[in-house]
């Protein structure tokens, strides 16, 4: 049976396993470190209980024990049958039940032997295979070597007569001895008393090998054990391996294909993170990480390839209406269209000019927004300077700008300066779109957690195709007499802010009540919702 589950057994487990499982744990650091660290715990522990004393000592004094006990058993009963005359010398120890591996004599007072009665023989055997061969080397080490022994060799007869000689003399002692073969031999000898005298010497002796037997079976046990642990801590080590080191190097895998021509040739040049987020555990965590990383990654990627696709675009359409203006201005005659062609040329420039500034903006904002602190603030003490100072630009175009302030201060952790350029945005874009009596009104409340900005006005509203474009980079829905003096950037950069602080921000049309399908709007109403 211990040879089922030995290494034969073991190796059949472990092939179970498959060569792709051995070949990942031989390209595995984390993998073989778990198993060599398992397996030398193992060893430690193996060599611990091989070795230390109190194991080795433990056999001896139990054995010890017991052989006290039994040969005081032993000389009662020999003493009762020397007060009996009619026993015969020879039948002074017969019937006793000596246990196995040990002999029981008896001496007359002229040291001459008696009577002898041999237990049955040990049943321990060092046995052969690879525990036996294991078991012979671990007696090479100083602490296994002569268990119990002395330094005296001798055979086991011969101490016997001594323990004999020293009993006779009226000694009772316990001794242990090494014969030739380095085999330990315990021995107790007790004097018996017939009325006061030495009438006879009780010697009970080990058998010669007996108690290494014991010893070596003992160590095989432990070794049957070990054996059968290092086969379960492999297995174990492998399946653990698989739980932790192999989902590990395939993420560390995907990862580096990142950064090697090889690696993004397969998918459209996209690194493919293992999906393994259904695990409850830190690897799970690690994956989803790592994959939304990955997504937010290749968002960021194709935005910037659209944003530099949607600048060259912008920047075409003022370079060439420079180019004609240019390329006409030379064959054009003085006077008034030389002079119209100069007016067209300057106005291209200051548009290139803003929006060149408006895209550099643009391109530092998530960079710049990363790196800003958020601190708490007045945000109805910024929303109102913000209106006083619209206010004058208002009622230049005969517009009225209404703050309707909420009834406390709404203090807010953000980005000050940041949702300042929001609200200066839509106050601007709302005074703008307004004509000669129109009005704009400007309001804050805070309700169930959450604050709600809200810019409306009385002008011609957002036609109804582009209430979901006017956030869009690049878009502007202006006439053509204001063409050219907006980069379309502002309500994207402002969707771009909000969304920083976690918060939402939409376009409207005002309609009245009754109002059907058709109708004018009332207006235009931006609104900005943040958690508080």
């Amino acid at each position: 049976m211990a040879k089922a589950i030995g290494l034969r057994g073991g190796s059949g487990l472990l092939r179970s396993f498959g060569l792709e499982q051995l070949t990942r744990i031989r390209t595995s650091a984390l993998a073989r470190r778990i198993i060599t660290f398992n397996l030398i715990a193992l060893c430690i522990l193996l060599v611990g209980m091989l070795y230390l004393n109190q194991f080795k000592g433990g056999s001896v004094v139990e054995k010890q024990t017991s052989m006290l006990i039994e040969s005081e058993l032993y000389s009662s009963v020999i003493e009762a049958r020397l007060l009996d005359e009619r026993t015969p010398n020879s039948a002074l120890i017969s019937g006793l039940p000596v246990s196995e591996g040990l002999i029981a004599r008896v001496y007359l007072g002229d040291a001459a032997l008696a009577a002898q009665v041999d237990g049955a023989s040990s049943p321990f055997k060092t046995g052969s295979g690879i525990l036996a061969w294991f078991g012979r080397a671990m007696d090479v080490l100083p602490g296994l070597r002569n268990i119990g022994g002395g330094t005296t060799r001798m055979s086991e007869q011969f101490f016997a007569d001594e323990l004999s000689r020293a009993a006779l003399s009226g000694q009772e002692l316990i001794r242990r001895a090494s014969t030739q073969d380095h085999e330990t031999v315990l021995g107790v000898g007790r004097p018996i008393l017939v009325d006061g005298n030495v009438a006879a010497a009780m010697v009970l002796t080990s058998q010669p090998g007996y108690l290494d037997g014991l010893i070596h079976a003992e160590q095989q046990a432990v070794l049957r054990l070990f054996m059968l642990a290092v086969v379960v801590s492999v297995v174990l080590s492998v399946v653990l391996a698989n739980t932790i080191a192999n989902p590990i190097h395939d993420l560390a895998r995907a990862a580096e294909a990142g950064t090697t021509r090889e690696g993004r040739q397969g998918d459209a040049a996209r690194v493919r993170i293992p999906d393994l987020s259904g695990r409850p555990d830190e690897i799970g965590r690690l994956s989803r990480a790592m994959r939304d990383m990955t997504s937010a990654l290749y968002d960021r990627i194709d935005t910037n390839e659209e944003f530099a696709a949607d600048v060259a675009h912008e920047i075409k359409n003022p370079l060439a209406s420079l180019r004609s203006a240019v390329e006409t201005l030379r064959i054009a005659p003085e006077g008034d269209g030389r002079q119209r062609l100069l007016d067209v040329i300057e106005h291209d420039v200051r548009r290139l000019d803003r929006l060149v500034s408006d895209i550099s903006n643009a391109s530092r904002l998530d960079a710049e927004l990363v790196k800003e602190e958020e601190e708490p603030f007045d945000l109805t003490l910024m929303l109102s300077r913000i209106s006083d100072f619209h206010s004058h630009e208002a009622n230049d175009k005969g517009v009225e700008l209404i703050w309707d302030a909420p009834a406390k201060p709404i203090i807010f952790d953000g980005m000050e300066a940041r949702l300042a350029q929001v609200f200066v945005n839509l106050i601007s874009n709302a005074v703008s779109f307004c004509g000669e009596g129109d009005a704009v009104r400007v309001w804050a409340r805070e309700k169930d957690n959450r604050v709600l900005v809200v810019v409306e006005d009385t002008g011609p509203g957002i036609p109804e195709e582009a209430l979901t474009k006017v956030f869009t980079r690049f878009y502007s829905e202006r006439p053509e007499s204001d063409y050219g003096n907006n980069s379309g950037l502002g309500l994207s950069i402002s969707k771009q802010i909000v969304e920083a602080h976690k918060g939402v921000i939409w376009a409207e049309n005002i309609h009245p009540q009754d109002a059907r399908q058709g109708d004018a709007p009332l207006g235009a109403r931006f609104v900005v919702g943040l958690p508080v």
